[in-house]
């Protein structure tokens, strides 16, 4: 058919109606991140009783700390343009094969793990698992990371993992320092050999202790009593494998204990050094199936001797029974954490790779000890080959005995070698005339061959000139006979059960099963911020473009990571109001501490070497006393107001009284009590006034961007936890990153790195082994910063307080809102008091358990307030889920007042019995006084969305008795708790 000029269109009679179209529409990723819309926005405003956002915000945000223009940020993009542009970004890094190694590999990451934990918002928007009940499948998970890493190690218990290499180094060293006997005894000896980056962390975190760090031989040191610890590389830092038993024993004889820094992926064929006297044995994960990602996340490792359980650092898990006597896990020796322990702890809990470790154990799963065993054999064989190939090529290598690492003295033919190795996009580790080579999983036998070529060719032959058949027909192994691995490792039945893809699928997803994540419903923890994690802003993470670049790679290759970091330097600077960032710290607590040090190195340059005093609130987050303990600081706790605020006469008299040696004053803004306090200005002004510094703690930053920021309110440094304001995912438990923004005076003290110029005079030494942290995980932020605009963020932060306050309003009838600002406002997150409660039996935790059978993760429980709750809802929830959230907050409140009442028995009611499993519900008796239906579906919406907790309550103390932190066969431990 011909359409004339007059034609109808489809045979009808109906001429086109002439709609005007917008072809100028662009959709705004806002509004997919912002979750309340218009006719949402009208109901809450109206149960808030304000006319406008605009108008709660002039009663929430103090007038004089309000900025007075619009976030100066580009222009925001969509998503499809956004990922566009970043692929343009991405090709500016040259993906080199890489041999640099100095404790960083390329992997095969095993597409099952990639696509079904690193790609799943289902593992990876988990939180920290505190409520173990619903986070069962996660802790098995890092039960199992445990009890690879005491496998691998020989040693008798590990924990669920650290930042990185260097930072595990880090706090082995400081619990060395801990447990020593002699207090004079202040050396700590370091093989020469330890990784550079090592090294470098080590310095930073012995400075303010006062410890010496002695770098030397092994082989030839005098080890004396000044010494409380010593730390090797095994294998050594170039490749060498050393017999280290027998300086092990020179230093037992001498008190000193000795911390190895141990290869994972070498112990499969090594001698563990649990079997040669190392006390400490600590390393990276990375290489068990963690992209490189230009420096992390990865997940560190940390194992020792039963004896010093109580010393360990970070996170343990442990087995315990639940309400029923079932088998169940939780995070054990939970009385170490920080918000109790405070300026007394030895480390801080928030340093965990948890999705991380996750990946690593599930790589350990999937290959089992026997595919282990053939990897590591794999990359020796390769090594021994390309080594004999050298060799034979007039080359001299150095390593007598080694794993997957060559060194060799190139002398004049380094720059030749250098050249070729360009050409052939081949990155080798250079120092000086120095060039070591480092396979790893990745490397084929055609690799092995390229290298051969080049390196033939410099000498001016040809790769035809070698036997290489006669070189492949006796290829041996190059770790002596006392040092290769005899013991068994990975014998339990979860490393040998799952080795099909169809098996490893189903595996994982059972656990994920076990798990509530932001996938199920909202997580409203106070504090934590968990937010929407955009699938947009997870995509670019796996690239190869990014995620198979090592962190040393040269900085001519590296120009579209080098365009992230400055760009993302260039917002969070705009948006903090500060003269520059440093993206280092890998976690909010890594952040915290980098600040102080920054500080103290400020007053130091200027010689004021008596400045050591931290003025903290007693309302502070529980990781600020100990990152300022860490720091080397003396904590004076400042005292609040009924209200919650900070007592402006307290702190004034106190920073009058340490006029002479005030360092800093550690401030959440707006507070943990979760308001604006309206002194903040002043509470700055006085601690300037006498000297110090003033060090913000960003966790609450979800309610200033846009609105105001730290350097408005008169701060000096502030740490971002981009895994809460800025969309990273909280992996349940880690990866974080913690970028410190400081004032133009302290830009010069910002932290450097010992192999990567970082561009800062007088920089500290490094607080990360990689000089910009967990560098893969800033595109989430990027690409968040970059979606949202400066409008966008802004609009962010409103709808966080407005959601905030619309819960607050909701529950304030039936729960009393501990604290409140001078207008009756909350910020983003607000603290119900439930101490009263106590009066008639129910207790708060009773609560967090109940409200599992509503089908939601408890706020932050007895922090910063004992017998409290404190909830923050973020900018991503719908009305409809808050109202669900209120809902059973109401319904529980009607249950403690049935228990006030008399009506239910104290000791035998929902609360006390939460959560219930469906093995409970379900079972043929039900002997408790309230029905199945009210313990499992106690209102209409949680049969829609039901989630079950896998187990009962579970028993701490149970598990604290008989601490176990491996796994252990399920048949034998239900016969020992029958």
């Amino acid at each position: 058919m011909k359409y004339g000029e007059n034609a109808y269109f489809c045979g009808t009679k109906t001429p086109p109606i002439l709609m005007k179209l917008n072809i100028d529409y662009q959709e705004k990723f806002e509004q997919r991140h912002i979750a309340p819309n218009e006719k949402d926005i009208d109901k809450m405003l109206d149960v808030i009783c304000v006319d406008s956002i605009d108008e709660l915000i002039e009663q929430t945000v103090p007038a004089n700390i309000r900025l007075k223009k619009a976030l100066d940020l580009p222009a925001a993009k969509s998503e499809f343009d956004y990922l566009n542009d970043l692929k343009l970004t991405a090709s500016k890094n040259k993906v080199f094969k890489s041999y640099i190694g100095q404790g960083y590999h390329d992997v095969i990451v095993p597409g099952v793990i990639q696509r079904n934990i690193l790609e799943n918002p289902g593992w990876y928007t988990q939180y920290t698992p505190y409520q173990a009940e619903i986070a069962q499948g996660r802790l098995q998970a890092l039960l199992n990371f445990q009890t690879m890493v005491i496998d691998l190690t020989g040693m008798a218990i590990a924990n669920a993992s650290l930042l990185d290499e260097g930072t595990a180094a880090a706090e082995a060293m400081f619990m060395q320092y801990s447990l020593r006997k002699n207090d004079d005894a202040k050396v700590f000896f370091v093989s020469q050999e330890v990784l550079t980056q090592t090294i470098d962390i080590l310095k930073t975190r012995s400075a303010p202790y006062g410890i010496e760090i002695r770098i030397g031989d092994h082989q030839t040191v005098e080890l004396d009593e000044t010494m409380f610890g010593a730390m090797v590389q095994y294998p050594a830092g170039k490749g060498e494998v050393y017999n280290y038993s027998d300086f092990a024993t020179k230093a037992h004889e001498k008190g000193i204990k000795l911390t190895v820094a141990a290869d994972i992926m070498a112990l499969a064929l090594l001698t563990p050094p649990g079997e040669w006297g190392a006390d400490i044995v600590v390393g990276s994960t990375q290489r068990f199936g963690i992209p490189m990602g230009f420096g992390g996340p990865h997940a560190a490792f940390f194992a020792t001797k039963e004896e010093y359980k109580r010393s360990l650092p970070g996170r343990i898990i442990g087995v315990t029974i639940d309400s029923a006597g079932n088998y169940a896990l939780r995070m054990a020796l939970q009385t170490r954490e920080q918000h109790i322990r405070r300026d007394k702890a030895t480390s801080n809990i928030c340093t965990a790779q948890a999705l991380l470790a996750i990946m690593a154990s599930m790589y350990a799963i999937y290959h089992g000890p026997a595919g282990i065993k053939l990897i590591a054999e794999r990359i020796h064989g390769l090594t021994v080959f390309l080594s004999k190939a050298l060799v034979s090529l007039g080359y001299k290598q150095d390593n007598q005995f080694f794993f997957d690492t060559l060194k060799l003295d190139l002398g004049e033919l380094k720059n030749s070698i250098h050249a070729e190795a360009i050409n052939n996009e081949v990155n080798l580790n250079y120092e000086g005339s120095l060039v070591s080579i480092t396979l790893d999983e990745t490397t084929s036998t055609e690799d092995v061959l390229t290298l051969i070529k080049f390196f033939a060719k410099v000498k001016g032959k040809s790769i035809h000139d070698l036997d290489l058949d006669g070189l492949k027909s006796d290829i041996r192994s190059q770790i002596p006979s006392e040092l290769q691995r005899k013991s068994s490792y990975l014998t339990h039945p979860v490393f040998n059960s799952h080795h099909s893809e169809h098996e490893m699928l189903r595996y994982i997803k059972s656990l994920e099963a076990k798990d509530l994540s932001l996938c199920h419903s909202m997580i409203a923890l106070g504090s934590c911020t968990m937010k929407l994690n955009a699938t947009t802003e997870m995509v670019p993470v796996t690239w190869a473009e990014f995620s198979k670049i090592h962190p040393f790679a040269p900085t001519d290759q590296v120009g579209g990571y080098m365009q992230i970091f400055a760009e993302l330097n260039e917002w969070l600077s705009e948006i903090t109001g500060f003269a520059a960032m440093s993206l280092q710290p890998n976690s909010g607590a890594q952040g915290e501490y980098a600040g102080l040090m920054v500080i103290r190195a400020y007053h130091l340059d200027r010689g004021d070497k008596q400045r050591n005093v931290a003025l903290i609130p007693s309302s502070a987050h529980g990781t600020n006393p100990a990152s300022a303990a860490m720091a080397g600081m003396k904590i004076i706790i400042v005292k609040c107001d009924e209200r919650g605020n900070i007592d402006v006469s307290d702190l004034k008299e106190k920073a009058i009284e340490h006029a002479e040696d005030l360092s800093c004053l550690m401030v959440t803004y707006p507070s943990t009590h979760g308001v604006f306090e309206e002194s903040i200005v002043e509470i700055c002004e006085i601690i300037h006034q006498y000297g110090g510094q003033v060090y913000m703690d960003g966790a609450n930053m979800n309610a200033q961007v846009g609105l105001t920021s730290p350097a408005t309110i008169g701060a000096d440094v502030c740490h971002l936890n981009l895994h809460k304001t800025f969309c990273i995912p909280h992996g349940g438990g880690g990866p974080g990153m913690g970028p410190i923004g400081v004032a133009k005076h302290l830009v010069p003290y910002l932290p450097g790195h010992a192999i990567v110029n970082m561009g800062n005079s007088k920089s500290i030494s490094a607080v990360s082994s990689a000089p910009w942290g967990s560098a893969s995980i800033l595109l989430i932020s990027h690409a968040y910063i970059a979606m949202m605009g400066g409008d966008g963020l802004a609009n962010a932060t409103k709808f966080a307080i407005l959601n905030a306050n619309y819960i607050k309003a909701r529950l304030e009838g039936s729960y009393p809102v501990l604290y409140s600002g001078s207008q009756g406002r909350c910020a983003h997150e607000m603290i119900l008091d439930c101490r009263a409660f106590k009066n008639f039996g129910i207790e708060v935790t009773d609560i967090a358990k109940r409200l599992m059978d509503y089908g939601f993760h408890a706020p932050t429980v007895s922090f910063p307030v004992a017998g409290t709750v404190m909830i923050e809802p973020t900018e991503s929830e719908p009305k409809h889920e808050l109202d669900r959230f209120c809902d059973a907050m109401i319904a529980i409140r009607s249950e403690i007042e049935e228990v006030e009442n008399g009506i239910m028995d104290k000791t035998d009611n929902p609360l006390k019995n939460a959560p219930h499993t469906s093995a409970v519900v379900t079972a043929n008796g039900w002997a408790h006084p309230y029905s199945r239906q009210q313990a499992a579906f106690p209102l209409p919406y949680v049969a829609a969305f039901k989630f079950w907790p896998s187990v009962g309550r579970v028993n701490d103390t149970h598990g604290d008795r008989t601490l176990i932190c491996s796994c252990p066969p399920i048949e034998s431990y239900a016969e020992e708790v029958v």
